[in-house]
């Protein structure tokens, strides 16, 4: 079942999204070269409880960090450790806050220092799929047209779509209903309506889509070792569109 939000569990939401905001907004200041990715996890954590609210991921389902911090061809669930961010890495983070008991949830892939151009196109490949799905976010769209949107921008660039982790629906619950794949058919999939929560979120890989999990039983890898983005936001449905919950006004 997908659970639309009422406008005080939305005003809780905002909340939740404006402190992960101002966490990327911290991370984007720290992510260098020298950095271990538990310093910046202490960083996230230390901030994200002063403005009181708790860690989304801290705990779930065992999950040690208070962010996944994943780097070069790790995809997701990286693990905060004693590793150091070296120049021209990248390093995806992924921040949940839960306010009043609802998460915000976004992540976002950085460079360290100076990257080279192939990882320069990556990134922004990937967060314009990002935006060229939430251009569609409006009541009555089927949600897999999002998705398909998500995958021509990632494809036409000549990477690949990462077929088994997805976006999702996000609320008081930190995964919901829907499950958002950033690949399908348009036209297809369940309508959206007003007050729908969604975290679409865009993973993408140089080479090709194949990932595996490593003994850690977290860190997602790619099986070729080449590097892979994650970027995503958390929005809501909105009577005219979308309202991205997990982005700071300009």
């Amino acid at each position: 079942m997908i659970i639309c939000k009422s406008e005080v569990e939305l005003g809780f939401m905002r909340e939740a999204g404006r402190i992960v905001a101002m966490t990327h907004r911290l991370m984007a200041d720290s992510v260098k070269p020298g950095i271990t990715t538990r310093e910046l996890d202490n960083i996230a954590e230390r901030f994200i409880r002063s403005q009181g609210a708790t860690p989304s991921f801290k705990g779930y389902n065992g999950f040690s960090g208070s962010i996944c911090a994943s780097v070069n061809d790790e995809l997701v669930h990286g693990i905060p450790g004693d590793r150091v961010l070296n120049e021209g890495d990248i390093i995806s983070i992924d921040i949940g806050a839960q306010y009043r008991g609802y998460h915000g949830d976004s992540a976002w892939t950085y460079g360290v220092g100076s990257i080279s151009d192939s990882a320069k196109k990556l990134l922004e490949v990937t967060e314009r799929s990002l935006y060229a799905g939430l251009d569609l976010v409006k009541p009555d769209v089927r949600l897999y047209t999002i998705s398909h949107a998500i995958q021509r921008v990632i494809e036409d660039a000549g990477f690949s779509v990462v077929r088994e982790y997805v976006g999702h629906g996000v609320g008081a619950d930190l995964h919901e209903e829907p499950q958002i794949p950033n690949f399908g058919t348009p036209d297809r999939g369940p309508r959206l309506k007003p007050g729908m929560t969604l975290a679409i979120e865009p993973m993408v890989v140089i080479g090709e889509r194949y990932v595996k999990t490593l003994a850690d039983n977290w860190t997602v890898v790619t099986v070729d070792g080449t590097w892979c983005a994650h970027f995503e936001h958390t929005v809501a449905v909105t009577p005219d569109g979308c309202e991205i919950l997990t982005k700071l006004e300009e």
